[in-house]
C-alpha cells in the first residue's frame, strides 16, 4: 500500500505554525507512543529550529510499557525532554506544566526584573492528526477548549487557551507531510487512525496490521481471534479466519472482509488487543542532536 495524504488545509497550517512560533516561548510537540518515530513530523524539526521543545508521547496507555522505557532513553540520549502522558486520565500533565516552567524559567525571571509580574509562559501544540492533541490540551486546562472528534483533522484553525495563571498554550490544526519517506510510515499512520480510512482498502490495511501483530505481539493477536495459528500465515489468512471466528459471515459462508476489518482496526485503536507499540527506537545510530 502506497499510502500519501495531504489535504489543502494541512499546507495552510504549516504556513500558520511558521508564522505563529515567534508569539510562543516553548513548542510541546505531541507524538503518539505506539509510533514515536513515524508519528514526528519530519517537517517540525525544520519549522521549530533552536525553540525550546518538549516531546508528549500520548496514549502512553496503549502502548507497550518495555518500549516506553526503550522510547525514553532514545530520547534521553539525546538531550530531549520526554513526558509520557495519557489524555483521558491526565497522566503525565502536571510533569508537563513543571517542564514548561522550568524551561522558561529565565524569561519570566527577566519580566519580573522588568517590572513585568506574572508574564504567562506562552507554548504552542503541534502534531499529526488524531494523535489525541484536542483531548490533551482540554485535558490539561480542565474544561472543554479544543473541538474534539475521531476523525482526523477537526482543528481548523488557531485558539489559544488559557491553563493557569502561569501557560497559555496555542492549539494549531494537526499537519501531516507531503510524501512519507517509507511505506512502513504511511501504514503506521493508517493502522492508528492518523490517516482517514476513507481514502483506503480497509480490508487490506487490517490484513496489513494482522501481519505486524503476527510477527510483534503473536500471542495477543492469537488470545483475542481464538486464532489457531499465526505463524507462515498471510495478513488475509488471519483476517479471514479472525472473521470466521467473530461471525463476519455473509451468503454463502463467504467473511465479510469490510466488516472484520473494521473490528480489527478499532480493537487495535482501542487497545483492545494489548498494550502494543509498532516501532522500536532505531540502534547504532548517532546519538548527537535530533533523531
Amino acid at each position: 500500500m502506497n499510502i500519501q495524504w495531504f489535504p489543502g488545509h494541512m499546507a495552510k497550517t504549516r504556513r500558520l505554525i511558521q508564522e505563529n512560533l515567534k508569539l510562543v516561548d516553548v513548542v510541546i510537540e505531541l507524538l503518539d507512543a505506539r509510533i514515536p518515530m513515524s508519528s514526528r513530523n519530519p517537517e517540525i524539526d525544520r519549522l521549530v529550529g533552536s525553540k525550546p521543545r518538549i516531546i508528549a508521547l500520548n496514549k502512553s496507555d496503549l502502548s507497550d510499557p518495555g518500549k516506553n522505557s526503550q522510547w525514553a532513553q532514545y530520547f534521553k540520549n539525546r538531550n530531549i525532554d520526554v513526558i509520557y502522558t495519557n489524555a483521558i486520565t491526565g497522566a503525565g500533565l502536571n510533569e508537563l506544566k513543571n517542564k514548561l516552567k522550568e524551561l522558561t524559567r529565565h524569561k519570566t525571571e527577566s519580566a519580573a526584573a522588568k517590572g513585568r509580574i506574572g508574564r504567562a509562559v506562552k507554548t504552542m501544540v503541534v502534531g499529526i492528526p488524531n494523535v489525541g492533541k484536542s483531548a490533551f490540551i482540554n485535558k490539561i486546562a480542565g474544561r472543554a477548549s479544543a473541538q474534539t472528534g475521531d476523525r482526523p483533522g477537526v482543528t481548523r484553525s488557531k485558539q489559544w487557551v488559557r491553563i493557569n495563571p502561569e501557560i497559555q498554550l496555542l492549539d494549531t490544526p494537526g499537519i501531516l507531510w507531503p510524501k512519507f519517506e517509507d511505506v512502513e510510515t504511511g501504514l503506521n499512520l493508517a493502522f492508528t487512525g492518523a490517516i482517514r480510512d476513507e481514502i483506503m482498502d480497509t480490508a487490506e490495511l487490517a490484513a496489513k496490521l494482522m501481519e505486524r501483530l503476527a510477527c510483534l505481539y503473536p500471542d495477543a493477536l492469537m488470545a483475542r481471534y481464538k486464532l489457531s495459528q499465526v505463524h507462515d500465515r498471510t495478513g488475509l489468512m488471519l483476517l479471514e479466519e479472525a472473521g470466521r471466528k467473530r461471525g463476519c459471515l455473509v451468503s454463502g459462508g463467504e467473511v465479510d472482509l469490510y466488516r472484520i476489518a473494521a473490528i480489527v482496526l478499532d480493537e487495535f485503536r482501542g487497545g483492545k488487543i494489548g498494550k502494543i507499540t509498532l516501532e522500536s527506537p532505531p540502534e547504532n545510530e548517532n546519538t548527537e542532536g535530533q533523531p
